[in-house]
């Protein structure tokens, strides 16, 4: 049995990490959240035995630990005569030669500090990990009113931040860099905003669909309090503005509809193949949009920083610093030695705006194949949360968010910040978990009635 107060452990520190995780530039506030996360990493290594991990978790766990293996190994000072003859870093090693100097035994990561701010920033997803997987210091439907709550409380600053008279002095925006003039909430960047407005949808949907088994009366009451929280959302996507949350918000809403949908409906059919060409039309209108998230009509605009331009610079690199990559965190360094200089101006490219592409650049071969592994188990996990009954309705809600992220991880980079970081970590462990729910307390257990006949 579990106290309330273990329960509430992992869905306090999602909500804590989606007011608090909203950008790099909070500085102190990611401190306070990777302390706290060592905490809870710390109570995971010294529970005693834990909890008997699922194979799916087991595989999961392993794919974690190989990746971070992953990033040490790429602190790890090389001998020159490696080092040198490694992709991308010839140039580097003749500078050296140019000085008059020796080539210095040098880690594989370019840019060993920003590796480790890296490492650092991964302590709350894994925290979060842990905190679900082997302390199971949560409740599902509390993970899912903690995300609710969040959204709800950015929504609200949002609205004020657009109420401003005056957005660019505006003291409702939170950071000094932001996406002035529409509803960031508690992030720096609208688009952020977008994907936490988005996946909030099917943990709504999932509370929805667990709490049909409750009586007429209070279903009824819970089903109107659902309208105003789908309300509040969708004025947060208006507010917000971002092309991101427009159109992906609706192949979300037709995969959330499944999971409120009785098996049998005959519009599960049509609500898959709704979300299925919405999301293709979505991904084709974000791919071929500018990355300033300013709305609409700012989004189709086309610009000099556009997705397409930074892709093709950014495969340039990585085909130089093939096959061990540049380093996890040096992709801003390695970025300004491919782009044109003679385009260069006082707006500079800090992502790839792709991840997938980012993480090949500076994890390389090995990076890839790990994000190969990780979707296939991913793959494998969505599979199981709707083809088992007993995975219930927060697992397939969890599927569909973290879909949505990794979609909007095409275009853009929501997964650096500690506040989606950690939601999709969350959404990650729902997955993962295949163990029963355990009750918490005798009310949690209702009686069964028997009907006597005389």
């Amino acid at each position: 049995m579990r106290s309330r107060a273990r329960e509430a452990v992992a869905p306090a520190f999602l909500f804590l990490c989606l007011m608090a995780g909203g950008s790099a530039q909070g500085i102190w506030a990611n401190m306070v959240l990777q302390l706290l996360a060592i905490t809870i990493l710390c109570w995971a290594a010294v529970s005693p035995g834990g909890m008997d991990l699922a194979p799916p978790s087991r595989q999961f766990f392993a794919i974690v630990i190989a990746a971070l293996v992953l990033i040490v190994l790429q602190l790890v000072p090389l001998p020159a005569s490696v080092w040198s003859v490694l992709g991308g870093r010839r140039t580097i090693a003749a500078s050296y030669e140019v000085l008059g100097m020796p080539t210095p035994p040098l880690p594989l990561s370019l840019a060993p500090y920003d590796s480790l701010r890296a490492l650092l920033a991964v302590l709350p997803p894994l925290a979060m990990i842990c905190a679900i997987l082997r302390l199971r210091a949560y409740r599902a439907s509390w993970l899912a009113l903690a995300l609710l709550a969040g959204t709800f409380c950015g929504t609200l600053l949002g609205a004020l931040q657009v109420a401003s008279g005056d957005p660019e002095n505006s003291p409702w925006y939170l950071f000094e860099y932001s996406t002035r003039g529409v509803a960031t909430g508690f992030f720096a960047n609208a688009n952020h905003m977008a994907t936490l407005l988005v996946i909030s949808l099917p943990f709504l949907a999932a509370l929805i669909a667990a709490e049909r088994r409750s009586s007429v009366r209070r279903y009824s009451a819970f089903l109107a309090v659902a309208a105003g929280a789908s309300l509040v959302i969708l004025v947060g996507i208006v507010l917000n503005r971002s092309l991101a949350g427009y159109l992906l918000s609706l192949p979300v809403v037709a995969a959330s509809a499944l999971i409120v949908m009785p098996l049998r409906s005959r519009l599960r059919r049509l609500a898959i193949l709704v979300a299925g060409l919405c999301l293709v039309g979505a991904l084709g209108a974000l791919e071929s949009s500018a990355i300033r998230p300013n709305g609409l009509s700012a989004e189709a605009k086309t610009s000099v920083e556009s997705r397409e331009e930074i892709l093709k610079t950014t495969l340039a690199a990585t085909h130089d610093f093939l096959p061990l990559g540049s380093g996890v965190g040096t992709f801003r360094q390695v970025y300004h030695l491919y782009e044109d200089h003679a385009r260069v101006t006082t707006t500079y490219v800090i992502h790839a705006h792709n991840d997938y592409a980012e993480l090949a650049l500076e994890m390389g071969f090995p990076g890839i194949v790990l994000l190969i592994l990780f979707l296939a188990w991913w793959v494998g996990a969505v599979w199981r949360a709707w083809r088992s009954v007993e995975a219930g309705p927060y697992a397939r809600a969890a599927s569909i968010a973290s879909a949505a992220v990794l979609v909007h991880s095409l275009v853009d980079f929501p997964l650096r910040t500690a506040a989606i970081g950690v939601a999709f970590a969350a959404c990650l462990a729902l997955l993962a978990e295949r163990r029963p729910p355990i009750a918490s307390s005798k009310s949690d257990l209702r009686p069964t009635r028997h009907v006597v006949l005389r």
